[in-house]
């Protein structure tokens, strides 16, 4: 059943790796499609090592398992991206991940501030979602909400979590985050720990393409 798309969620999920955006088990992608409204998610327990697309569950809004080897267990945190599809009708891709310099700014309960412009990517300021035990559907809830009106949001002492309409877009917005995160940490450092000034908002609204380059 929808084998391209569990083609696409092992090929996403072994790039994470390959990115340094999560390693051993941790971190979990998933995709919802368009036609069955049916979610694809990864296994829990399974690494990226021997990740094969029979191991990509099969669900359905309502958390009833549709498809799944036996013994295979959709990811834990599964909740939370159900939760985050029943509030987002324009987002089809959820990627979780375990970055290194995201993940502190969680611990340090810090946002990450648009540091540079690049972070219009997925909407600028990236907030904290309250800590909540993992798996739980109160941690699902808290990142939904804030996922409300942003493509991306930490997780207080867990890591990133950055949505799209495709799973590849959803990636790269975990690495632009991952890398607005180490910008904006080392900023901090060379500054003596002087906040550095954020990239205005407004100016994400205000970019256009040069009108001087003519077609």
């Amino acid at each position: 059943m929808l084998e391209s798309l569990k083609v696409k969620i092992v090929e996403v999920a072994i790039k994470a790796e390959n990115y340094g955006l999560c390693k051993e088990k941790a971190g979990n992608f998933s995709i919802r499609d368009k036609d069955t409204g049916y979610i694809l998610i990864t296994p829990s327990g399974i690494g990226r090592e021997e990740l094969k697309t029979e191991h990509i569950c099969v669900l359905d809004l309502d958390g009833n398992v549709i498809e799944a080897e036996k013994g295979i267990k959709p990811s834990s945190e599964v909740l939370m991206h159900i939760e985050i599809y029943k509030v987002r009708a324009n987002v089809n891709a959820v990627s979780h991940t375990h970055s290194l310099y995201a993940t502190a700014f969680s611990v340090a309960n810090k946002p990450i501030i648009p540091i540079v412009y690049e972070s219009v990517n997925y909407g600028g300021y990236v907030d904290i979602a309250p800590y909540e035990r993992p798996g739980t559907l109160e941690l699902a809830k808290s990142v939904s909400k804030l996922l409300l009106d942003t493509d991306a949001c930490l997780l207080e002492r867990h890591g990133l979590t950055t949505v799209s309409n495709d799973l590849e877009d959803a990636l790269l917005k975990s690495r632009y985050v991952e890398e607005a995160a180490e910008i904006y940490y080392r900023s901090l450092v060379l500054n003596q720990f002087k906040e550095p000034k954020a990239v205005d908002i407004d100016e994400f609204a205000e970019w256009k393409y040069p009108e001087e380059i003519k077609f």
